[in-house]
Order: structure tokens, then C-alpha cells, then sequence
């Protein structure tokens, strides 16, 4: 899949608006698409071939490194957060939820910080120069060290979210958009690695790792404000100053920024530099399909919002688990409020995952 060799080379206008921006990037993704004349499975397979490359001892570290970060997902939960949990006397509902927002919050502010050293402190000044991101682009160069590591990091984790999404995180009622989420977001690493497009992959990865940290931080802060039995003001107020900084977070860094820093320069400044660079579309409709999400977790955040001001929620709390599906619900309360149930489902050796029941054979 590559664009046609007509494309005229498109340079980024500092007067631009967003809107713009926005325009001209689709506009100019199209017209590549309508040049494009070869785009046919057998000339990707081929491009693949020519451009993409993995050695398998990489692979086999991602694969390790998932299942490492599983077991210390396991791990930190077991021997820090169940007994810090405990000396806090949490109340059981927010005892259960601590664990994945504490483990979240620890890897993505590690995470994170290591992408602001690299764009911020480094000779990567990609943040400020974005389109300098496909300068002298090539295929199969070798990747530095420095950013080499952070995608082995997160190319890992994404794959073992996907797992953790399904096995040990609860079950929201988004929590299919999030595992597509997790999907789009590991074969959008592994991809730009493959290709080479590690640059402008660690800007992608620094826009977005910002609102997890505030999102988890802001979670933490509603589940601790009613421990040892009492309400604490000063969790309840970082609660709200949290929730406002990560909508504004949200909306600056996802629905500002990334679209001016990230899909312009993915749409055109990238054939500037390369009128014939590999799997265009490819990578830009999958940004573009991550943008989609971005606006559809943004509205639940504008729903959210306006609850709280109409007065349909009193306090701040998830904006991802105060909407599960009323099935749940009604599944969950039918389950707790049947004794009998509870007992068939002891004897039966059955389970509660993510919402549902389910036998567990032995």
C-alpha cells in the first residue's frame, strides 16, 4: 500500500487552525488514496517483505517480558497493595478496585516520565519539531537504544492488558472498546518498531500515558476517601481537582495536540519526506480509528460532566463504572440477594469473572 508518486509536498503552516488541520489532513489522505495505484494485497505482502523488520529474538523478549509483567501485576498485589488495602480499612467495594488502578498508575507515571525525559531532556525534540520525525526516514536502520526500550516496555504491557482486560480487570460495560483499544495499540507498536517509525510512535505514546496517570490517581483518591470508616475531605477534594484535570488533560493532549502533532504530520508531513513511504494508510486508519475512541471515552467523560451539574450524580466518582450495563446490575443483585443460588454455586465450584458466572472445571 503506498501512496502515488504526485503527491505534492505539504508543509506545516503556523496558521493553521485546528479545524484546518484537520481538513487539510484528511483532504490530503485522500487524495493519496485516489493516487494510490497499486494498493493491492500483493504489493503490501511484498512492501512488508522489502521495509518491515523483526528478528524473532525481539519477539520472543515481548512475549517474556508480558508474562512478566502478569506475574509482577500478581506480585506487587499480593505483597504491597492487598496489605497496604488492609491497614487503610477499606470497605470491601473499593478494596476490589484498588489493586488494578494502583498497578495502572505505577506503570504508566514510570512509563510516561521516561518518554517526557526522552522528548524533553534528549536530542529526540520531537514534541517541539514534529514533522522532523520522518527526516531522513529509512527502513531497517537501527532503532537507539533509548527508544528501542520503551517500545519493548510498552509493545509488552499492551499485550498483556489485552489479557488482563478480559481475565483480571473489572468488567466495564466499555471494556470491549478498551480491549480494541489494547489490540489498535499493539499493532500500532509493533508495526511502526517493525517499520521504523519509532518516532513518531513515542510522541503517539507520550499524548495519551498523561491521562491514565490522572485517571488512576483521580480512582485512587475516590476509593480511599471513605477509609477506616470515615470520609476524608482531603482525598474528596483531590477527588474533584483530579477529575477536572483530567478532562481538560483529556480533551488538550487526545483531541488537541494529538491530532495537530500526530495525524497532520502522520498524513502529510510524512509523504514530504517520503512521496512512496510503506503502509500509509495502514497506520494513519488506525490513528484515526484510535481517535474515534479517544471522542467516544471523551463523551462519556462530557456525560459524566453533566450529570454532576444537573445533579443526577452528588459526587465524583468513574466515569467507567458508574455506567455498567443494567444487566449487570440486575445479574449481580439477583446473585447476592439468592442464598440458595450462593450455595448451588459453592457446590458447583463456580465463579464470579468480570460480571458473569462462570463453572470452573477441576
Amino acid at each position: 500500500m503506498e501512496p502515488g508518486h504526485k503527491i505534492q509536498h505539504v508543509e506545516m503552516p503556523p496558521s493553521l487552525g485546528y479545524v484546518d488541520i484537520l481538513i487539510h489532513s484528511g483532504r490530503q489522505f485522500i487524495g493519496a488514496l485516489e493516487e494510490c495505484r497499486d494498493c493491492g494485497l500483493a504489493s503490501s505482502w511484498s512492501i512488508l517483505q522489502a521495509h518491515a523488520n523483526v528478528t524473532w529474538m525481539e519477539l520472543l523478549c515481548v512475549i517474556l517480558c508480558a508474562l512478566a509483567w502478569t506475574g509482577l501485576r500478581m506480585a506487587t498485589t499480593t505483597w504491597i497493595f492487598q496489605p497496604f488495602i488492609k491497614w487503610c480499612q477499606l470497605r470491601p467495594k473499593e478494596a476490589d478496585k484498588v489493586p488494578e488502578s494502583a498497578w495502572k498508575l505505577l506503570f504508566y507515571s514510570c512509563s510516561w516520565s521516561y518518554c517526557f525525559y526522552l522528548l524533553f531532556f534528549t536530542e529526540h525534540n520531537f514534541f517541539h519539531d514534529p514533522p522532523s520525525t520522518f527526516h531522513g526516514w529509512k527502513s531497517r536502520v537501527t532503532v537507539p537504544k533509548e527508544i528501542a526500550l520503551v517500545y519493548l516496555i510498552q509493545g509488552s504491557f499492551y499485550a498483556h492488558s489485552t489479557y488482563a482486560t478480559l481475565y483480571m480487570d473489572a468488567w466495564r460495560k466499555d471494556s470491549i472498546v478498551m480491549i480494541v483499544h489494547h489490540v489498535v495499540t499493539f499493532t500500532l507498536i509493533s508495526f511502526s518498531y517493525a517499520f521504523r517509525y519509532h518516532n513518531i510512535g513515542i510522541l503517539v505514546l507520550f499524548l495519551h500515558d498523561i491521562n491514565d496517570i490522572l485517571l488512576e490517581f483521580t480512582k485512587l483518591n475516590i476509593y480511599f476517601k471513605t477509609r477506616g470508616g470515615k470520609h476524608h475531605k482531603i482525598n474528596a477534594f483531590i477527588t474533584d481537582i483530579g477529575s477536572v484535570l483530567f478532562s481538560v488533560s483529556w480533551f488538550w493532549f487526545r483531541l488537541y495536540w494529538f491530532p495537530i502533532k500526530v495525524l497532520y504530520v502522520t498524513c502529510c508531513s510524512s509523504l514530504e519526506s517520503n512521496p512512496n513511504i510503506p503502509f500509509y494508510f495502514f497506520f494513519n486508519i488506525l490513528l484515526f480509528l484510535l481517535t474515534l475512541m479517544n471522542i467516544y471515552w471523551f463523551l462519556y467523560i462530557v456525560m459524566f460532566v453533566v450529570k454532576v451539574i444537573t445533579g443526577q450524580v452528588k459526587e465524583v466518582n468513574d466515569v467507567r463504572e458508574y455506567d455498567i450495563s443494567e444487566d449487570q446490575k440486575m445479574e449481580i443483585q439477583d446473585h447476592s440477594k439468592s442464598s440458595t443460588s450462593h450455595k448451588d454455586t459453592i457446590n458447583t465450584k463456580q465463579y464470579m469473572s468480570n460480571g458473569y458466572l462462570k463453572k470452573k472445571r477441576v
